[in-house]
């Protein structure tokens, strides 16, 4: 981590934010908060995203999901604060409010679960039905 810093320090038209991962960030912080930002506009971008958060503190991470097939938003988001203070702040004041004309809901994000991923399972054929 201290040769990433210094080869940040070095290069004057690098920046810290464009060479490190967020997960190094998050990890390095120790203490970050998650928010789920639900009812975007289907035009909203990461970049948009990032910008209108950033006003309640440090992003750092902002993330709009779209759909695998079609690669368009599927109106929701995340975002990631440094600080709790922050995302609770920016949780205050932005939901219910609009953002690219939609009234965004705005939630702290709860942890992913596993869903079992993967190949499910063969249950076979059902079971035939007895009348009587």
């Amino acid at each position: 981590m201290a040769l990433l810093r210094r080869a940040v320090r070095s290069g004057p038209s690098l920046s810290s934010s464009s060479l490190i991962p967020p997960a190094i960030l998050i990890s390095c912080r120790a203490l970050t908060t998650k928010l789920f930002v639900g009812g975007l506009s289907f035009y909203t971008t990461e970049k948009g995203l990032q910008e209108a958060f950033s006003q309640y503190g440090q992003v750092v991470e902002a993330q709009v999901v779209s759909d695998r097939v079609s690669d368009r938003s599927k109106g929701f988001g995340f975002v990631t604060f440094a600080s709790q203070d922050e995302a609770h702040k920016a949780v205050e004041e932005l939901n219910g409010k609009a953002l690219n004309g939609r009234v965004i809901f705005v939630d702290y994000a709860k942890p992913k679960s596993d869903y079992g991923g993967g190949v499910p399972i063969a249950r076979g054929p059902p079971e035939p039905k007895i009348d009587g």
